[in-house]
């Protein structure tokens, strides 16, 4: 009976462990200097869409190892860079670009820097103020007549 369970569970490990994607493992053929220069400067441009904070060219996830393929085969195309983050904004939309296009929908995103920072100033210099105007702290000499009553 315990052979049979551990026939069972021998099976059973395989469907257990996780499936990996099988990606193309030949390495990306640049044609020459330039081109492998320019696809590391698209590729750091752009961001990963599933590891978020990592550029395409920086990320491991599968996807990061199609699209930066995707990218090689655009720009053996003729596509430019442009075209090219294009291609991949209208296929994932606009988190694909590490810096976003300014457009009304990514206002609020280029503007609320500086709006913080303004607003960080301002409560900044109305404490200050506020300070300022307060009511004085005692003199260090009428401090240390209190401490001698004591």
């Amino acid at each position: 009976m315990k052979r049979l369970a551990a026939l069972l569970l021998s099976l059973c490990l395989p469907l257990a462990a996780p499936a990996q994607p099988m990606g193309d493992p030949t390495p990306l053929q640049y044609r020459d200097r330039a081109e492998e220069a320019r696809f590391h400067a698209l590729t750091a441009e752009l961001r990963c869409v599933q590891c978020q904070n990592q550029s395409l060219a920086d990320s491991n996830a599968q996807i990061a190892h199609d699209l930066r393929r995707e990218v090689l085969v655009l720009m053996h195309e003729g596509h430019s860079d442009a075209e090219i983050k294009q291609f991949l904004v209208e296929r994932y939309g606009e988190f694909v670009l590490y810096r976003p296009r300014m457009q009304g929908s990514t206002l609020l995103l280029w503007l609320t820097p500086g709006v913080l920072l303004l607003a960080g100033a301002a409560l900044l210099v109305v404490q200050v103020r506020r300070r300022r105007h307060a009511a004085p702290l005692p003199a260090a000499e009428d401090a240390s007549q209190e401490d001698r009553q004591w």
